[in-house]
This record gives C-alpha cells, structure tokens and sequence, in this order.
C-alpha cells in the first residue's frame, strides 16, 4: 500500500488525465446512448431484487446471546420490535488489519457510506440495522466512539454465531450482510451477500432492495400478500417519523 506522500503524489496527477472534449451535441449524443443502458441496467436490478423477494428462508435454530452497551442482547432483541433485521458482519478480529485497537479498513469505509438518516427510513419499513463482530465489546465500543457511528454493534466473542454462520473460517474473517426475517420468537436468514456485492447498500433503496419485503411499493413485482403502498406515499422528512416506526409490523 502507498504511504500518504505517494498517495497525494498520485492524486495530484490525476488533473493530467482526462476525458476527451467534445461539442456539446456530441456530449449529448453520448450522454443519451449511455442513459439507454443505464436505464436497461436499473430494470435489470428491478427483476434480479424481484428474485429476491422470492428467495427461500432457513430457520435459526440456535438462541444466540451477544454482549452489547445495554448487557446481554439476543438475536431477537436485535430486530427492536420490528420484522426486518440488516446485520452486518464487521471485520474486528484478532488477525484482521488494525487489531486490536481498529476494525478493518474496508468494514470501516462501508460503515462511513451509510448515510446519517438512513436507518429512519428504513424504520418506517420495518427494517432494524445493527452491526456484529467478535471483538469484545470494550474494544468494539471504544472504536465505535473513535468512529462517531450511532448504530447498534454487538460482540459474539463469547457465543459460536461468527463460525456458525461462516463468517470466522480457518482461511480468516469474512464480511457480508446477512438479512433476517422474524415471526414473534422465530427468525429466519433470508439473504447474504459480500464483497462487492455490499458496494450497492448504504442508502435507503440498496437495503431496501436487499429485504424480503423489498421497498413495499406497488410498483414492484413481489409475491402475492406481500406489503405494499403506494409510491411516496410513507416517505417523510426523517424527523417526522413516529418513534414506534415499522414497530406495528411485527407480527409477521
């Protein structure tokens, strides 16, 4: 890896590279033939969230107990209430860059892109975010705090839920998203990515999309029973949600 001096050599080159000019019509021309693909590439994501939704889930059968600022959580205390839980895998591990006192670099950039008001909207659709790693929760909080993320973050130092779940291997930590779905006392995994596929999350559609239920607009292609409303019709300004937001979907 660079060091900061060659970094900003780097970047202060950049200026010398650059696209080719054109007449605005050209600019325009071009610009139209790649708006064309982008729109085929945004009816693709569309089809490929539907399949989504159509996924099948797997039971979590073990009662997983986490250590967390309020004392011992478990998994369903993690969904506060709602049916939806987004739990990301954060690389904080003995072995991982930064250990003992920093989480891994590219866990912390992805935690950076979720935007400040996010998680308020995503209430409103039932869906809790939360974040989980196996460093212990003094080390966890205490970089939490560095960092200035409000989130939930939890430790399974003490529990098997990083191995279970194919997360701590004999290769190394992984990352990823892992979804959950619950009904009452029963929560389900419904999907997982890593990688590069956590690139598109981190705003208000990427994780709805990354749901069961989706953004539970009518628009979308879902299975029949699924919630829906109209478009537009439950987005608010993030200050004027009710506390209790997407609680009233619990029951599942």
């Amino acid at each position: 890896m660079l060091g900061d001096d060659s970094r900003e050599f780097e970047m202060a080159r950049i200026s010398d590279v650059m696209p080719e000019i054109v007449s605005e019509a050209q600019w325009r021309e071009a610009s139209e033939a790649l708006l064309a693909k982008e729109k085929v590439l945004t009816r693709a994501r569309d089809a490929l969230a539907a399949e989504r939704r159509r996924l099948p889930m797997t039971k979590v059968e073990n009662a997983y107990i986490f250590e967390g600022a309020e004392g011992k959580v478990s998994l369903v205390d993690l969904f506060d209430g709602r049916p939806q839980l987004l739990l990301y895998h954060f690389m904080f591990a003995p072995g991982v860059h930064g250990w003992p006192t920093a989480g891994c670099p590219g866990c912390s950039m992805f935690t950076d892109n979720i935007g400040q008001f996010t998680t308020k909207h995503l209430k409103a659709r039932g869906i809790t975010l939360a974040l989980v790693c196996r460093a212990p929760l003094t080390s966890l909080e205490a970089y939490r705090k560095r960092m200035g993320w409000p989130h939930r973050w939890v430790s399974s130092a003490n529990n098997t839920f990083n191995v279970d779940f194919g997360i701590t291997t004999p290769e190394g930590e992984r990352h990823g998203l892992s979804v959950f779905l619950r009904s009452e006392e029963d929560v389900y995994r419904t999907y997982f990515t890593s990688q590069r596929g956590c690139e598109a999350l981190g705003n208000v559609w990427g994780f709805l999309d990354a749901t069961p239920y989706g953004r539970q607009e009518a628009w979308e292609d879902s299975p029949p029973g699924w919630p829906q409303t109209q478009p537009y019709e439950w987005w608010r300004r993030h200050d004027e949600y009710p506390a209790s937001a997407g609680r009233e979907q619990a029951d599942v």
